[in-house]
């Protein structure tokens, strides 16, 4: 078998050849991708869930399935879930429809040939995938229509943003809307230019929070992620911020923004110039970002993706207003215990003090930040919360900061009955057992590091 070398990034192709002239949905809901959807950690019992349908660096003929509880440490559902047909599979954006399927639409040819169609699939569960149809998009002497991302509304309507050239200028994108007109998705209406991006932009992402729609969209002379805004899907749009505003680099490409359980706006983008994939957060509605940095496991190996997110049924429950002892799900004779006011993780059995039992026993309650998240009360009525990433009690001050310091959110562990906590204010960052502390930190996508960030909870020494 013949291995193929990377896909090359089109753009770093377009780069290339210099003689020639250079002149998405929403936030994922059920049902659909709605832009409005509101923000809350999954209820006792649910779990939230994104997934990705991304194409892979080494091979634009397939794609993979990932799926995440945090949006940030992304784990396999199937590998080279769906190949089409004929033709090859690029930028696929994934929908959860009305009717309970799974689509993805996709760019249909490499960046080489002229690709005048978009394609779609359809699938029950995310892992199995059938061939729907190729459409072409129908704008006369079209040249390529590459990056198509669904965009539901808050009306429901199911729309596609498409980035087009024509004959004439084969590398200048401009990008369009096409709508739904049926519920099949099987008809769409005339493509109509997103009034103010105007032509050289590609990979345009829109998302709707209350009456305004915010689009990413990339600049392809100067390589970064530009921000504009309109109060109508089809404009006009008025970009507001170029060059690097948020910090995230040249050579970005691919933006999908999603919303985190938190409240919090999460972006991720192809950093196609150095290989890496990335996400940002904000919490100011897209004003400011935070420092880029690399989506763990799959950086490298998934190429241009979008997220859909859905709160999914058989996520943790622990009891509220109970008390509890957590147990690592690794290290079975160790247990959190307040010492010194730090949380650690030391041995604990019958054989201890009543004092020893008592500082491994909590009290679980609705999260301070967010009542579906959980916050722990030690004896002394101080609560558990994150301090310079350090893991330890204090007295509640009745700030927002504390509370949101003290909530964490229960996401599924490594075993049937283990719980992993992460931090609220902090996404991506977990309560993780290093040394035998307990501290804050970031996911990095290992079975290690989940292992080390699972606990039990179990009948309270005290």
């Amino acid at each position: 078998m013949t291995t193929r070398p990377p896909t090359p990034s089109r753009r770093a192709l377009l780069r290339a050849m210099a003689a020639l002239p250079v002149s998405a949905v929403a936030l994922g809901g059920l049902p659909g991708l709605l832009g409005t959807a509101s923000a809350a950690a999954p209820a006792s019992g649910s779990a939230t869930r994104y997934t990705i349908v991304p194409f892979l660096n080494s091979d634009d003929g397939t794609v993979n399935v990932y799926q995440s509880d945090d949006a940030t440490d992304f784990r396999l559902v199937k590998s080279s879930a769906y190949t089409p047909p004929s033709n090859r599979i690029r930028d696929a954006s994934v929908l959860k429809h009305t009717d309970g399927y799974y689509y993805v639409t996709y760019t249909t040819h490499t960046w080489q040939d002229v690709s005048t169609t978009i394609g779609f699939a359809r699938s029950a569960d995310r892992a199995n995938w059938t061939f729907l149809y190729d459409y072409t998009v129908p704008i006369t002497n079209l040249s390529r229509a590459w990056a198509p991302e669904w965009f539901v509304d808050s009306d429901g309507s199911v729309n596609i943003i498409v980035s087009c050239s024509v004959t004439s200028d084969e590398w200048i994108f401009t990008p369009y809307r096409l709508r739904a007109t049926n519920s099949a998705l099987t008809a769409w209406s005339s493509p109509v230019a997103l009034s103010g991006i105007g032509s050289n932009h590609i990979d345009t992402y829109i998302v709707k929070s209350g009456s305004t729609y915010h689009a990413f969209t990339k600049n392809e002379t100067a390589k970064y992620i530009e921000y504009a805004t309109a109060s109508s899907l089809t404009g006009p749009y008025t970009i507001s911020k170029t060059g690097d505003w948020a910090g995230w680099g040249s050579y970005r490409e691919g933006p999908s923004v999603i919303q985190l359980d938190n409240g919090a706006w999460r972006i991720f983008f192809d950093g196609y110039g150095d290989g890496t994939y990335y996400y940002s957060d904000s919490y100011d509605t897209f004003a400011t970002w935070s420092t880029p940095k690399a989506l763990p496991a799959i950086s490298g190996t998934a190429r241009h993706f979008t997220v859909i997110k859905e709160t999914v049924s058989g996520g943790p429950s622990i009891t509220k207003n109970a008390t509890r002892s957590f147990r690592s799900a690794n290290y079975t004779t160790r247990y959190w215990q307040e010492q010194s006011a730090l949380l650690n993780l030391p041995v604990v059995t019958s054989a201890g003090t009543t004092a020893e039992k008592q500082a491994a026993t909590f009290t679980v309650v609705a999260g301070l930040a967010d009542a579906n998240g959980y916050s722990f009360r030690d004896a002394a009525g101080n609560y558990l919360r994150h301090y310079d990433y350090r893991a330890r009690f204090d007295a509640n001050d009745g700030t927002s900061t504390f509370a949101k310091d003290a909530t964490f959110v229960a996401r599924t562990g490594t075993t049937s009955t283990a719980v992993r906590f992460e931090s609220y204010n902090y996404p991506g960052y977990y309560l993780r057992h290093y040394n035998y502390q307990l501290r804050l930190e970031i996911t990095d996508g290992t079975d290690l590091f989940r292992q080390d960030s699972s606990f039990v909870p179990v009948t309270p020494w005290a």
